[in-house]
């Protein structure tokens, strides 16, 4: 009966043992995995009430942090001060103390008014000391009732791990909140040194063309990052340039003599990506035939770039947070931890802080890649940019094919009004496509697939965003710029705008001297989705989009092709504004 009794016991404290260190596991977020690991031991040992008491930092004094079977003015009493009572006796040696009877206690005080002594019970007190490298952190406090030949030094015994494991992660816990606001402090002393350094420069990178105001921010945030060991984040959109980006911080560091290693997350599996970056040994699966070296160890030395680094699963994440907290790893199959030196750049263009808010992303590992993070534009927001890219992509194009290709004003026209979802990518692939496929020596408007309906990016993504009618604005540009500052072959006959294309022009007069205008899409983006009453505006059409789809309509009699014509779009791009703003045709 005995030996029964203790196998059950054993199972019991195993079992509680186990959820306690799965609850611990899951987040650093101590306030709810406290509380979930309070639950589990009242409910596996039958405890009436049980707590965690912690120190305040600021003023010295013992405060409840987490409880269960105590209401919230009960939490609000929990106050002693160190050595006062059980509880700040504990807190001040570090030795665990067991009341068995409150009621006969004289030393035990009861600041939250739940855990006093109660008529006709027997009521033990158990205190646990939260210690760890020889500091006590808080205590761990429960109540139980005594009955029969209930044990009071097993459930010691039991509550004396559990507390060690609570101290190691509380631990854990603060070294990452301190680590966090070390790195916050770096992040906001580079940002201040890069904005007052950023006016009074001009910077460049061999790999990237950029001459807009936004891409000369990202210029002075890569030549001030590169230098350091921190761990760079480059966030945008897909086809922004983040690999090229990587690749400048790379060689204009110390490490630039290393290797530059380079690994795509969204590409492999779990277990080939954990292959891939840490290696394996001789027979650790099927197939491995000999022994090979990770990417972190060929990138010892240099830099590590992990691409989409938003992609990887949950159980990789964890895995890659301790090779990033320890410098080191073991190969799959070995045991031999593996030290690296690696400088780490990653980039993603998900939404990481939103996922880490839905729990798809673990925040401790958020926190040890987002030490540097460098924004790169898409190229809607830059489009000063595009007229040097297009003569960049060409010029390779030219060197590669033995061609002489030049572009029109009306081409270019055409790409500076594009919304380009794809980016810098999208630009490139245009420019490669188009140029294979025309015939002569120059590059017209009518030669891109979006003049004939036959662009499937445009049809995927250009209709139904927001610019599709926005007022435009000028901007000027010194003909057709290389990034050395020369001009690329222009054809400058006049150009001619189709109707239902854009609103664009260039002013080629030859009278106005060598700067070319060029018209491109929106400035401003409308917010307000509030129905405006009809034939409220004027002769002039108004700023915001929506109000300029009403007034358009209104001048036109709410006739859609007319409309379309006014705004320079066509019908179906109308059609699609109409809908997306909700905007009802009348019937006249």
């Amino acid at each position: 009966m005995i030996s029964r009794i203790a196998q059950e016991r054993s199972h019991l404290e195993l079992s509680t043992i186990y959820e306690v260190c799965r609850i611990l596991g899951d987040s650093l977020d101590i306030q709810r995995t406290f509380r979930a690991a309070l639950n589990t031991l009242a409910a596996q040992l039958g405890l009436l009430r049980a707590m965690i008491v912690l120190s305040d930092p600021d003023e010295g004094e013992l405060f409840v942090h987490s409880a269960v079977g105590l209401s919230r003015d009960q939490i609000a009493r929990g106050h002693w001060d160190q050595g006062e009572g059980v509880i700040g006796r504990v807190y001040e040696s570090g030795l665990p103390v067991v009341v068995t009877n409150v009621q006969d206690s004289a030393e035990f005080i009861d600041r939250t008014g739940a855990f006093g002594p109660q008529e006709g019970k027997r009521l033990a007190f158990i205190v646990m000391p939260l210690r760890t490298d020889q500091t006590t952190l808080g205590v761990l406090a429960a109540q139980r009732e005594v009955e029969g030949m209930a044990r009071l030094s097993d459930d010691q015994r039991l509550l004396t791990m559990v507390a060690t494991l609570l101290a190691q992660s509380l631990a854990l816990h603060r070294s990452v909140s301190a680590e966090h606001a070390r790195l916050q402090l770096e992040t906001t002393r580079l940002q201040k040194a890069l904005s007052q350094e950023a006016p009074r420069r001009r910077y460049s990178l061999d790999n990237v063309v950029g001459h807009s105001k936004t891409m000369q921010r990202v210029f002075a945030e890569v030549h001030q990052a590169a230098p350091s060991r921190s761990t760079v984040l480059l966030r945008g959109e897909s086809g922004t340039g983040k690999e090229e980006i990587a690749r400048a911080i790379h060689y204009l560091s110390p490490r630039k003599d290393a290797p530059f290693i380079k690994v795509n997350c969204a590409a492999l599996t779990e277990s080939l990506l954990e292959s891939e970056l840490f290696g394996h040994e001789k027979g650790a699966f099927t197939g491995a035939v000999g022994e090979r070296k990770g990417r972190f160890e060929l990138a010892h030395g240099g830099t590590l770039f992990l691409d989409e680094v938003g992609d990887i699963s949950p159980g990789f994440q964890a895995k890659l947070l301790r090779v990033l907290q320890e410098r080191e790893f073991e190969r799959v199959g070995g045991s031999r931890p593996v030290k690296v030196d690696v400088r780490l750049i990653c980039a993603t263009n998900r939404d990481l802080e939103r996922m880490v808010q839905r729990g798809e992303y673990r925040a401790d590992l958020y926190y040890r890649i987002n030490v540097v993070s460098i924004f790169l534009p898409p190229l809607r927001e830059r489009r000063d940019d595009i007229p040097p890219l297009v003569a960049h992509f060409l010029d390779r194009y030219n060197k590669e094919n033995h061609r002489h290709l030049k572009v029109t004003p009306e081409a270019m026209q055409v790409l500076a009004n594009c919304y380009w979802p794809g980016n810098v990518r999208e630009l490139q692939n245009c420019i490669e496509r188009t140029a294979t496929m025309v015939h002569g020596e120059a590059i017209r408007d009518l030669a891109f697939p979006c003049k004939s309906n036959r662009c499937l990016t445009q049809t995927l993504h250009h209709m139904d965003k927001e610019d599709a009618v926005a007022p435009a604005s000028t901007i000027t540009v010194n003909k057709v710029g290389r990034p050395d500052g020369s001009s690329v072959p222009v054809d400058n006959r006049r150009a001619v705008t189709p109707a239902g294309h854009g609103g664009g022009y260039f002013d080629d007069d030859e009278e106005d001297g060598d700067d070319t205008v060029v018209r491109i899409g929106p400035t401003e983006r409308l917010t307000d989705a509030s129905v405006l009453p009809p034939r409220q505006f004027g002769s002039e059409p108004p700023q915001g989009e929506r109000e300029r789809l009403i007034w358009a309509m209104e001048q036109c009699g709410w006739v859609q092709a007319k409309a379309a014509r006014l705004l320079k779009v066509t019908p179906r791009q109308l059609g699609y504004a109409l809908q997306k703003h909700r905007i009802e045709v009348r019937k006249l």
